[in-house]
């Protein structure tokens, strides 16, 4: 359970004109935290208001097909033939009931260092993004989740335009990057991805670095709980970015999957 916690984590581990390119990126993610860690490599795929994720970790295939227009997620393995699907809207309505929105706390700001990321120089950042929420519903327990750590931002580069692009409209729409299943359960921590890629979007570039620190804290039963997990710490690094035609098959659900809506 906590291995698929940190991966679904990860896998969010995350933006449109007809006239935009196509893109793919190719990134490397290392993570460590709640006793577990290891490194996994990532491909996103990006075509208009569509989006893939293919996440390859311990030899399993997890991807995510993410459908801007529609408010749609659909989430599979390699090794499974189901297809969970889910209405991002209608979730997304149901973690805004759990987050005092106006308690938010996000920046990331330019700290002044520059340094080479994969070919390309890129500027520094600072993040830090705090979000109160509840746990269990809008009377549960009081948490809050904070995320910290540099960033390095490459601007003017390929594939910068359609990154940005689909990002801000995904932003506008309220979708919260974050495994569905971790998200109902964690909506501080949903609603902390969300406004950390707005944040990321306004900066103008593409994150080709990125040390994601990830804390929760509370009072309560789970204050304890929340101590021993400590910080779970994802890096992650993109290799390459490329701009050209991707296939439309390559956002359907494969033949012979069975889709099973989810709530």
């Amino acid at each position: 359970m906590k291995r698929f916690a940190l991966v679904a984590l990860i896998a969010l581990a995350a933006p449109v004109t007809p006239a935009l390119a196509d893109v793919t990126m190719r990134s490397t993610i290392a993570s460590k935290g709640m006793g577990t860690g290891g490194t996994s490599t990532s491909a996103t795929f990006i075509k208009g208001g569509k989006m893939r994720i293919d996440m390859v970790a311990e030899g399993l295939t997890r991807s995510q097909i993410i459908d801007m227009d529609a408010m749609k997620m659909y989430s599979f393995d390699s090794k499974s033939k189901e297809v969970n699907v889910y209405d991002m809207a209608q979730l997304a309505a149901g973690i805004a009931k759990n987050v005092q929105v106006a308690d938010i706390k996000a920046a990331i700001k330019p700290n002044g260092k520059t340094k080479p990321v994969s070919g390309h120089s890129a500027n520094g950042f600072d993040m830090e993004v705090s979000v109160p929420a509840q746990m269990g519903g809008a009377q549960g327990m009081k948490i809050t989740v904070s995320l910290l750590g540099p960033v390095w931002i490459v601007k003017g580069g390929p594939g910068a335009v359609e990154y940005l692009a689909f990002y801000k409209n995904a932003v506008e729409k309220g979708w919260f990057f974050s495994d569905p299943r971790v998200a109902q359960a964690q909506p501080g921590q949903a609603k902390a991805m969300g406004e950390m890629y707005r944040q990321l979007a306004a900066t103008g570039g593409i994150p080709y670095e990125m040390e994601m620190n990830v804390k929760m804290s509370g009072d309560g039963p789970m204050k304890a709980v929340f101590e021993k997990m400590g910080t779970i710490s994802i890096t992650t690094i993109v290799n390459a970015v490329e701009t050209g035609a991707i296939a439309a098959d390559r956002f359907a659900v494969p033949a012979g999957y069975q889709l099973k809506e989810q709530k």
